[in-house]
C-alpha cells in the first residue's frame, strides 16, 4: 500500500472487487492472490489474435527442430521483455525459459534486441533508471550498453552470455513489420557451452536470422523499408 500511495481500506475493495470479478482469485492454501481466470481469458484472447505470433509460428516451429535450444519470441511491455511463446526439447531443460518469463531490456540477447530499435528518447529514458544486474556479468554501465545497442543496430542481431543466467547465453534477432517497425525479438537461449562454440554459435545465428527475416517478411517488411 506504501508504494501505491493507498490507505489500506481502499486496496482491500479494489482486491475484493478484482476477486469477485474473477481477474484475481486467494490460494487457500497460501493465503496469496493470484491471477484469475478472466485475466487468463483476457490474455489468452490477446495472443489467438497476434498476428506476429501467427507471422512467426511456422519458423518457430521449424527451429524447435534444433537440437538444444530453447526458442522463444518477445516483445517489450514497458522495461521488461516478455517471452509470449516459448518451446524447447524435454531434453534441454533450460531454466526460466518458458513462457511468460519477462527480464529487464538490458538482460539478454532479446531485450538488447529490442531496447536497440526503439526511439533514442527512451533508450535514454531506460539508461537513466534502474539497472538491475541478474548476475556478475550483467551489464549496467549506461555507456557500455550504449556502445552495445549501437552494435546490435549496424549488424542486427545480438548475442549474450550468463548476464540473465550463469550457465546459459542467447542470441536474438529483430522481427520487423510493414513500417519496418521492429514489433518483436526472436531468440534461441542454449547452454553457454553451446554458444561459446565458434562453429555451433555461427550455425544458430544463420537460422536465426534467416527465421526472423522471413517471419518479417510474412509481416509484410521488405529490406529497402528496412
Amino acid at each position: 500500500t506504501q508504494d501505491l500511495g493507498l490507505p489500506w481500506a481502499t486496496v482491500h475493495r479494489i482486491i475484493s472487487q478484482l476477486t469477485k470479478a474473477d481477474y484475481l482469485r486467494r490460494d487457500p492454501e497460501t493465503k496469496r492472490y493470484e491471477i484469475g481466470p478472466a485475466l487468463w481469458f483476457a490474455g489468452a484472447t490477446y495472443m489467438a489474435n497476434h498476428r506476429v505470433l501467427r507471422a512467426a509460428m511456422p519458423y518457430l516451429h521449424k527451429a524447435e527442430q534444433i537440437e538444444g535450444i530453447a526458442v522463444q519470441l518477445a516483445e517489450r511491455v514497458r522495461r521488461q521483455a516478455v517471452a509470449i511463446y516459448s518451446a524447447q526439447p524435454y531434453a534441454t531443460e533450460i531454466a526460466k525459459a518458458q513462457y511468460g518469463y519477462h527480464f529487464p531490456l538490458h538482460c539478454g540477447s532479446k531485450g538488447r534486441v529490442l531496447l536497440a530499435f526503439e526511439a533514442p528518447e527512451f533508450i535514454e529514458q531506460y539508461l537513466r533508471g534502474p539497472l538491475e544486474k541478474l548476475t556478475e556479468i550483467t551489464i549496467t554501465d549506461p555507456d557500455v550498453l550504449r556502445q552495445d545497442l549501437q552494435k546490435i543496430r549496424q549488424c542486427g542481431y545480438s548475442v549474450t552470455i550468463a548476464d540473465v543466467q550463469p550457465f546459459t547465453g542467447s542470441i536474438a534477432a529483430p522481427i520487423r513489420d510493414a513500417s519496418g517497425r521492429v514489433v518483436s525479438s526472436l531468440c534461441f537461449i542454449a547452454r553457454k557451452t553451446l554458444l561459446q562454440n565458434d562453429r555451433r554459435r555461427d550455425e544458430l545465428l544463420e537460422h536465426l536470422l534467416h527465421a526472423a527475416h522471413l517471419a518479417s517478411m510474412d509481416l509484410g517488411w521488405r529490406l529497402a523499408s528496412g
